[in-house]
């Protein structure tokens, strides 16, 4: 006899977790812009993943998940510094003079990025992906060249490091020796939470005043929401649905970012912006629909 297959999960399940990932994901740029109204970028960041790290590793323990290794830790560590510390960071960094959409939109960019370090790993692209990363890579060019992230040279550097660092840090991890995926995760969190809280404090950030009640709900919303919720479900996905499906929400988040910047910031954008986040979704979703044929 051969044992039973799996169940497939319901589509009520896959949708529930895409909506999750889609608009909390797409909403948390918002709630950078919101939450720096009181609290300075890397505390900020540093108390979202500490609080959301500390109930969630809690949590997985009481469920009697296992702790991980002195190595996977070590792993771990290195996660959260790219893709925690500096990829989170620098986005939260950038948005102090840059809008929470159009940080949305160079973060899009993480996908080429991933592909092109492939590249570097001799995982050869496809020709699909080779034009995907180039027509991608002009997006990226065109929205760098635009003129709100030329008045803001800080801003344009850190959004041209955070997707970079994050998509290393995600292609590193292939193949090391890690935690189950949500004790991954906590750890993760854990590292990175560490790592962004010693540096603003290196940098002289404080926070000397109550912060305003609208800014210390916006950093609630992104442990809570952002951190437990999101990555829950996006762990979930990688789990269930195929790799090009889950990762979709690279070409979903911006024109949700985008759309709440204008609705509730006021936020507005040149043409020029809106026509670079075109290009480089358009990179991105080429790339994700060739490798879904490879795979």
């Amino acid at each position: 006899m051969t044992p039973d297959k799996p169940a497939a999960p319901s589509a009520l399940a896959v949708g529930l977790a895409l909506a999750s990932v889609y608009l909390v994901w797409g909403s948390t740029y918002l709630a950078i812009r919101v939450g720096l109204e009181g609290y300075p970028p890397f505390l900020m960041g540093g108390l979202r993943f500490l609080a959301a790290s500390a109930v969630f590793y809690a949590f997985l323990r009481w469920r009697g998940h296992a702790p991980p290794t002195r190595a996977q830790w070590k792993n771990a560590a290195v996660m959260g510094f790219f893709m925690m510390l500096m990829g989170n960071g620098l986005v939260n960094f950038a948005e102090q003079s840059v809008s929470s959409g159009l940080a949305a939109i160079a973060v899009a960019s993480m996908p080429l990025w991933a592909a092109l370090f492939g590249v570097m790993k001799r995982q050869h692209p496809s020709r699909g992906e080779w034009l995907g990363l180039a027509i991608g890579f002009v997006g990226v060019v065109w929205l760098n060249l635009g003129s709100e992230m030329r008045a803001s040279l800080g801003g344009m550097l850190a959004l041209l490091m955070a997707p970079i660092a994050w998509a290393w840090g995600s292609v590193w991890s292939r193949g090391r020796d890690l935690p189950a995926p949500f004790m991954s995760t906590a750890a993760q969190m854990i590292c990175g939470g560490v790592a962004m809280t010693a540096l603003g404090l290196a940098l002289g950030e404080r926070i000397v005043e109550v912060p305003p009640l609208r800014a210390t709900l916006a950093v609630g919303y992104l442990a809570v929401f952002g951190s437990i919720l999101a990555f829950s479900a996006y762990v979930w996905l990688l789990q269930n649905v195929r790799p090009a499906l889950a990762t979709s929400y690279a070409y979903v988040n911006p024109p949700i970012a985008l759309l709440l910047g204008a609705l509730l910031l006021g936020e507005r954008f040149e043409a020029s912006a809106v026509g670079a986040m075109g290009v480089i979704l358009l990179g991105v979703v080429i790339i994700t629909r060739a490798k879904a044929r490879v795979g």
